[in-house]
């Protein structure tokens, strides 16, 4: 285990799925913990966890679309020694279906949590790092990032503009060289996100398969904190997706789009719901989703986009 003890470690989206993960695994080594979500009774569940684990915790309601609220939690950890070690920024919330059936205010929603909620966390800790000479922000933007997924729209400009966000932060950072900014691209997690998701498919939607334990995240975190490094993919799979896109990008965004359709076509009917994209919900605080308990088998054409970017890999490499 890494000894954490001393350290003081904010953390975004503490009260389910990562968040939650990151929020266990960095108690069990030790860390002082001020946790953000706007669940109250879910993230003081989180905290009181964390606190039986040995670390200590402290939970902050936090809308991180709201800059105040966000600095109202930094100003909660500093309360508490006067600096601030690591900045989780984790939040994050889901809208599917077609461009023009989701409401623009969902898709609004979407953009502030996942982008603009990343650049609050930043804009709120970043002068305390260059004060204190050092720090560590870690951005948990997932493979989505590099691999665009029709039929969610909002949620992939939000996480390609992460990447954009973050790049740029690190050419302002360039002479901080004690100041690190540390990308996270898992794969696909099994966490509550899905059954949190906003869904305008009028279906009912799991997540695509392989799916990783979210707890993989929180243990990549912990090995940031001892040794930051720029980018982080997690899984072999996201390696895959994110080759496909750069070598076969109008295949790979075809396939993609025709798995969804073929499987929203054969998927129950369900009503169309915000999720918990405008207002909190009260189900999900668990770490799981529970999906890797259901069988989800990759369909033979994920199979054959894997063949693909593998195969246009290794005619790059023989060029």
């Amino acid at each position: 285990m890494n000894d954490l003890s001393g350290k003081t470690v904010v953390i975004t989206g503490a009260s389910s799925g990562a968040g939650r993960a990151i929020a266990v695994e960095l108690a069990k080594n030790g860390a002082r913990l001020v946790l953000g979500a706007r669940r109250e009774q879910a993230l003081e569940e989180v905290a009181a966890e964390c606190r039986s684990l040995g670390g200590d915790a402290h939970a902050v309601v936090t809308d991180t679309r709201d800059a105040e609220a966000v600095h109202r939690l930094l100003r909660k950890a500093l309360e508490l020694d006067g600096k601030v070690d690591v900045w989780i920024n984790n939040a994050g919330v889901l809208a599917a279906g077609e461009l023009e059936q989701v409401p623009a205010a969902v898709n609004e929603a979407v953009i502030r949590t996942n982008l603009i909620g990343y650049i609050h966390g930043a804009h709120a800790v970043l002068p305390v790092f260059k004060r204190q000479g050092q720090g560590i922000l870690i951005n948990n933007i997932s493979i989505g990032g590099w691999f665009p997924t029709p039929y969610m729209t909002a949620y992939c400009a939000s996480k390609f503009g992460l990447r954009g966000y973050s790049e740029s932060l690190k050419g302002e950072l360039k002479d901080y060289p004690h100041i690190h900014v540390c990308d996270l691209y898992p794969a696909f997690l099994d966490t509550p996100g899905m059954q949190h998701s906003a869904n305008f498919t009028g279906k009912q939607l799991s997540p695509s398969p392989p799916l990783y334990d979210p707890r993989k995240v929180a243990s990549a975190v912990v090995r940031l904190i001892s040794r930051p490094r720029s980018k982080t993919t997690l899984g072999a799979f996201p390696v895959f997706l994110r080759m496909a896109s750069l070598v076969f990008p109008v295949l790979s965004r075809s396939i993609t789009a025709s798995l969804i359709k073929n499987y929203l076509k054969g998927a129950a009917p369900t009503v169309h719901t915000s999720g918990n994209v405008l207002q909190p919900v009260d189900y999900g605080t668990g770490i799981d989703g529970g999906w890797r308990n259901v069988s989800l088998k990759p369909a033979p054409r994920t199979r054959l986009l894997l063949f693909a970017a593998a195969a246009g890999l290794l005619l790059l490499g023989r060029r």
